[in-house]
């Protein structure tokens, strides 16, 4: 099995039930998306998972590809109905290999721009991303904002879910050196059998993730807290930023 820092960890541990975990509405999102794309344009999704937000958006005639780091993930993409017309590369999404543009728009959604554990991966991230960008395209994040009031002493611990038959709960450590809280999602079975969903973020705050496109040559073109356009506050809980490649 791969380890934190792979590109496949999270699909490896996740892709199976990734769809029954994440009911989240892609329509807002594709909406947004699909307006940044002139006609005739070119798509980048980085790290498509299972396809929630590439396949409606390839459906609304926008000419989209992938890049996923897990194997696992972009072959239950290729089982959803016009998965298999994706072009998806497998690899590593702060490098972009095998991919060279130039597209007018490329996104990194729902956090994952966090799965990179690194600053030092985060930047060749943005890096790459400016590379493949045509001048004037693109490149749409979607990020939480890190709340580090939740933890004690750099620690927090909750319930997700009980029933009578299951219990999921969730362990987090917070290190604020490196900003990366470590997860270990653990799920007992009425069986007394334990699953265990382990992950590790690197976040960053919005003034950094600035910092980071600037020193590539793209510019914070705006910030809304949702794919609605509400305004971004100091009370916004997430982000939808857009950068413009110069």
């Amino acid at each position: 099995m791969s380890a934190f820092g792979d590109p496949a960890f999270y699909g490896d541990r996740y892709a199976h039930e990734y769809d029954d975990r994440t009911e989240l509405d892609p329509t807002a999102a594709v909406d947004f998306l699909a307006g940044l794309v002139p006609v005739g344009g070119r798509a980048l999704e980085l790290a498509t998972g299972t396809g929630r937000v590439t396949i409606p958006l390839a459906a609304r005639g926008v000419a989209v590809e992938g890049i996923e780091g897990s194997a696992a993930m972009v072959e239950r993409m290729r089982a959803r109905p016009g998965g298999d017309r994706i072009p998806t590369v497998v690899g590593d999404m702060a490098d972009l290999a095998g991919l060279d543009g130039p597209y007018d728009l490329a996104f990194l959604i729902f956090n994952t721009l966090f799965n990179l554990t690194t600053q030092a991966r985060q930047v060749d991230c943005f890096r790459n991303v400016a590379r493949v960008l045509a001048p004037g395209g693109r490149f749409v994040i979607e990020c939480f904002v890190q709340d580090v009031t939740t933890f004690d002493r750099g620690q927090r611990v909750s319930t997700r879910s009980l029933t009578e038959d299951e219990v999921n709960l969730e362990y987090q450590l917070h290190d604020p050196v490196t900003q990366t809280v470590t997860y270990q999602r653990v799920t007992i079975d009425a069986a007394g059998r334990t699953t265990l969903r382990p992950l590790l973020l690197r976040y960053c705050w919005p003034s950094e993730l600035d910092l980071m496109a600037r020193l590539v040559g793209l510019r914070p073109a705006v910030r809304y807290t949702d794919w609605d356009r509400s305004p971004f506050t100091k009370d916004s809980r997430k982000h939808v930023t857009v950068y413009a490649k110069k």
